[in-house]
């Protein structure tokens, strides 16, 4: 077998780079180091596998790629057509992210009800003033629509604080104790009226695009909080600022919007109800993502070496 040239382009430590040479060890194999960054779209296309993302213009002009493991969760851009090579394999860091991101969502559910983004704008301008009633997580009633590990992780986390958890799948399975209830999207719109919080952990892909439209944010109780880390695309935000600003929703957590960044002068930035973070959520901010990551990526580069099966494998058809 020919030498294997892999490209690593997350940021490995000493003890990182460690890992992925005993996962390389007793191969013909050269690891090569670099920032995602300074690889240029004439760069050496003498590459077998990658590790880590790269730009999608970048990536399509590695003509000789065999296997591509994503740092990310996402993939839906990576699994288009024209980017990656046929004969290209193409794996995914799901799992990675499970506790930093369903974390988060579970701040801002608390942040949310507790009225913290007003209550933040009164401290910043030094006024004492209560803000009025709040409803309790116990007790409540949420959907989470996606339930791989960061919807699930949140799913359980709600549950066990006493919420009537529902959750939804694009396929159903056997339904795990911390689900309440569990369906497809086509019952979302029968769901809906029912929720105290709608949290969303979806894909970026034709199906998911807009899903909650003014129809369907009419369609959540009076009062309700929408969460969203998932892709900013599966909301209407005109839609929601428009259901905020009538008094309909009660407020919103947004990790991620469309289009990203916000723009500065977007109106959603001035409602005290709503909690806009700029897509970090995720990322490298929590040690314990990174650490999966490498440990997914040197597992996957073990198989792609050996030529056994590997783990997190995305479907080049849908995305997820």
């Amino acid at each position: 077998m020919r030498n294997k040239k892999v490209l690593i382009v997350i940021p490995a430590e000493d003890r990182h780079k460690s890992i992925f040479q005993e996962a390389a060890s007793g191969h013909d194999v050269t690891l090569v180091y670099k920032n995602a960054g300074d690889i240029t779209e004439t760069d050496d296309s003498d590459i077998s596998a990658i590790i880590g993302n790269l730009p999608t213009n970048v990536l399509r002009n590695f003509s000789n790629l065999e296997w591509v493991q994503l740092n990310s969760a996402g993939a839906a851009e990576y699994a288009a057509p024209g980017i990656l090579p046929d004969q290209c394999v193409l794996t995914n860091a799901a799992g990675a992210y499970g506790i930093s991101v369903s974390e988060h969502m579970l701040a801002m559910t608390f942040a949310l009800i507790r009225r913290f983004g007003q209550y933040g704008r009164n401290q910043a301008a030094h006024r004492w003033e209560a803000m009025g009633n709040i409803i309790s997580v116990e007790g409540s009633t949420v959907a989470v629509l996606g339930l791989g590990d960061i919807g699930g992780s949140y799913a359980k986390k709600m549950k066990s604080l006493g919420a009537h958890v529902i959750g939804f799948r694009k396929n159903l399975r056997e339904k795990p104790d911390w689900l309440d209830e569990q369906y497809t999207l086509d019952s979302l719109d029968d769901i809906l009226p029912r929720t105290d919080f709608v949290a969303m952990v979806l894909p970026g892909v034709p199906e998911t695009e807009k899903l909650m439209n003014e129809q369907r944010l009419a369609r959540m109780k009076k009062g309700a909080f929408l969460i969203n880390v998932g892709r900013g695309s599966a909301v209407d935000l005109n839609a929601l600022k428009q259901s905020i600003a009538s008094g309909h929703l009660g407020g919103a957590g947004l990790d991620v919007t469309d289009p990203e960044p916000l723009p500065a002068d977007d109106a959603l930035w001035d409602f005290d109800n709503v909690i806009i973070t700029p897509h970090v959520a995720g990322n490298y901010f929590l040690q314990e993502t990174f650490e999966r990551i490498v440990r997914i990526s040197a597992e996957n580069l073990k198989a792609f070496l050996d030529g056994e099966d590997y783990s997190h494998i995305v479907s080049r058809k849908n995305g997820y």
